[in-house]
This record gives C-alpha cells, sequence and structure tokens, in this order.
C-alpha cells in the first residue's frame, strides 16, 4: 500500500501543473484583465463590459477599450505614466534600469524604463511563488489570498459539513429501507417524493423557504441572511450554538435538497446488488435474525462506495459553493468570491485558491481509496495495478 500512496502523490506534481497550465492558459484569452478592469471603474463605468453597451451614447466599442495603449490610454484620457504604474504593480512589467544604476527602480527616473513580463515568465513567478506557499495579495481588496479565503471559510464549511452529514444521515437508513421493501407502496411513494425534491432547483427551494419562513407572505420563524446574529459576541455559548443552527437552517436545508435522490438510490441499488448474492442466502439458511444478515453482513459491503466517498462527497460540495444559495441568503462565502474574482479579474485569487483547492482535491483522492481499504481491508490497490 506504501508504493501505491507514494506514486499516487507523485503523480499530483504533473497533473496540479497541467490543472495550473490550461487555466493560466485560457485566461489569456479571455477579454478584460485586471488592468481594464480597473480602468473602467476610474471611468466610472463599475466594470469593462458596461463598454460594449453600443447604446450611441458615446460608449466605447471593443476596439477602444482593449485595443493598443495608444488607444484605450487616449480613449479614456488617462495619463500612460498611470497605465504603466499599474501594469507594474499587477505583475505584468518591470522597471529594468542601466547597468551601474544604483538609485532605487523608479519610471520617473531617466535611466530606468518599462520592460514587459510575459505570460510565460508571469507563469513561472507564479509557480515558484506558490511552492515556497506565497499566494500574494488580492488585486482589488489589499488582502492576502490566504487570510480572504479564511475569512471566508466558515460560510463554505458550514454549507459543505451540514449538507453532507444531513444527506447521509437521512439517506442511508432510507437507502436501505426502501431495498428492503423494494417494490412496495413505501418504495414507490419515497421514489416519487425525492425524485420530485432532486427536480426543484435550489435557488427555488430557497426562495420558497425564504417566502415561506423568512418573512415573505408567511411566517417569520428564520432570519433573512447572515450566518450570526449581530450581538453574537455578546451572547453565551449555549446562545451562540442556538443563534448559529437559527441561521444556517434554511441555507442548508436548500442546498441539500438535491442530494437525496442521488444517495439514497445509489444506497437502495448497492443493497439490493448484496441482497441477491449466496452469501445472503446463506446466512439465512442459517437461521440468522434478518436484522442480523442486512446490518451484519450486507452492510460493510453495500456502504463501500457510500461511505468511502465521503471525502470526495465533502469536499466537492465545500469547494462548489452554492453562489445562489449565498447570494439568495446574503452569506459570504468562497461561491461569492470566486464568482466575485473572476468577474473582476483578481488573478492572485483565481489562480491562488485554484492551486490551493486543486492540491486538497487531489489529496483528497487518495484519501477516498484509503477510505475503501479502511471499510474492506480485502481491497488492495497494489494488487489490481499489478
Amino acid at each position: 500500500m506504501g508504493a501505491y500512496i507514494l506514486r499516487r502523490l507523485l503523480l499530483i506534481i504533473p497533473t496540479l501543473f497541467g490543472i495550473m497550465v490550461i487555466n493560466f492558459a485560457l485566461t489569456q484569452f479571455v477579454p478584460g484583465g485586471p488592468i481594464e478592469q480597473t480602468l473602467a471603474r476610474f471611468q466610472g463605468e463599475g466594470d469593462v463590459f458596461s463598454s460594449f453597451s453600443g447604446d450611441g451614447g458615446g460608449n466605447q466599442n471593443a476596439e477602444e477599450t482593449f485595443g493598443s495603449d495608444s488607444d484605450y490610454i487616449g480613449a479614456r484620457g488617462l495619463p500612460k505614466e498611470f497605465i504603466e504604474t499599474l501594469e507594474i504593480e499587477f505583475g505584468f512589467a518591470r522597471i529594468v534600469c542601466e547597468d551601474g544604476y544604483t538609485g532605487e527602480p523608479d519610471l520617473d527616473d531617466p535611466a530606468c524604463q518599462k520592460e514587459d513580463i510575459g505570460a510565460i515568465e508571469r507563469f513561472g513567478i507564479m509557480m515558484w511563488n506558490y511552492l515556497r506557499l506565497d499566494f500574494g495579495e488580492s488585486y482589488f481588496r489589499s488582502i492576502g489570498v490566504m487570510e480572504l479565503v479564511l475569512e471566508k471559510m466558515p460560510v463554505s464549511i458550514t454549507l459543505g459539513l451540514w449538507s453532507t452529514v444531513i444527506a447521509y444521515i437521512v439517506s442511508i437508513p432510507l437507502g436501505i429501507r426502501k431495498a428492503v421493501k423494494d417494490g412496495t407502496s413505501f418504495d414507490t411513494y419515497t421514489s416519487a417524493a425525492i425524485i420530485v425534491a432532486y427536480a426543484i432547483p435550489g435557488f427555488l427551494f430557497a426562495i420558497l423557504l425564504l417566502v415561506l419562513f423568512a418573512g415573505g407572505s408567511y411566517f417569520q420563524i428564520f432570519p433573512l441572511r447572515g450566518l450570526t446574529s449581530e450581538n453574537w459576541d455578546e451572547l453565551s455559548l449555549f446562545a451562540k450554538l442556538a443563534d448559529y443552527f437559527w441561521h444556517i437552517t434554511l441555507p442548508v436545508l436548500a442546498s441539500t435538497i438535491s442530494a437525496f435522490a442521488t444517495l439514497t438510490l445509489l444506497t437502495k441499488n448497492s443493497f439490493l446488488d448484496e441482497i441477491k448474492k449466496q452469501y445472503v442466502m446463506t446466512a439465512r439458511a442459517k437461521g440468522l435474525a434478518e436484522r442480523k444478515v442486512l446490518y451484519g453482513h450486507v452492510f460493510r459491503n453495500a456502504m463501500l462506495i457510500v461511505i468511502a466517498g465521503f471525502p470526495a462527497v465533502f469536499i466537492g460540495v465545500f469547494f462548489s459553493g452554492s453562489l445562489i444559495i449565498e447570494t439568495i441568503f446574503s452569506l459570504d462565502g468562497l461561491g461569492r468570491l470566486g464568482f466575485e474574482a473572476a468577474v473582476a479579474r483578481d488573478y492572485p485569487v483565481i489562480f491562488g485558491t485554484l492551486f490551493v483547492f486543486g492540491l486538497i482535491g487531489l489529496l483528497v483522492g487518495i484519501l477516498s481509496d484509503l477510505m475503501y481499504v479502511l471499510v474492506d481491508p480485502r481491497i488492495d490497490f497494489e494488487k489490481r495495478e499489478g
């Protein structure tokens, strides 16, 4: 097993490198980089894409916005020195001075000038910094990338952890019951219910919950927004726990509703597949109680794929961070962070989080394999590879 884990760890290096290369290359073809975003904000346009409204009111076209330096500098009426300072600050250029120059690099000095940094070199610098765990600062928030992620993480942990736990707690017993009652009216009705729940979009269910229970048209039971109350610091420990669960009830329900169907049907089908096997018939023939057969023999084999996949399921929910759910309930989590970073072309946040989450995701893949071995020691990945 040790050799298998070592091979998987070594495979992380080229895999993560490939992820970063592909995503970095794609961003080079997307118009409206961080410099253009900053210029658009200085002109009071909100963001660079508002330049394409084409309403005839003097808005710039794509060529004026993304053309040569002289084009968009002249069109926006901003000095060239300001543009050059932005390029240096964002890492697209650097100041190079003549040989023998002893002063501080300064564009105002005739001995120094701006030198553009190519995409390949910028990628190399970025990866070298990441290997040293230096993820830089956000272009537009003046805060370190990791500090920003840690600031948003409580919301994503809340949605990811509780949604996964609740889905497992409900779906596994329900799936087992459906397998035992396969073909009965209970199986039919519950299948119809979970399919309907799966068909309801999460955002629509979230709005329904708000209307019904958060002061919409009916009841004012749960808060409308936020993860905690404004007086959180003044509450006792018990009151803090109550306040926390009071706030997360609706968003967790909204993010969990669609997870029941897949996990319940997976559990049911796994049990049905195991129940039909010869060892189950033999156990029943020996006179073992049905409960002993199900939970003493069938459960471990049937739950192999369900239990072993828990780390991957949690990480998947955690990283995906429902943008719509966070927006509806005014929660500031990783989903909104990723969306805002993509819109603003905040490259340090985009690539820094991509590197860290990609690394964690690959490590969780190895952890899932270890969970398989823990649940069923008969599994040997080294022999399977051989």
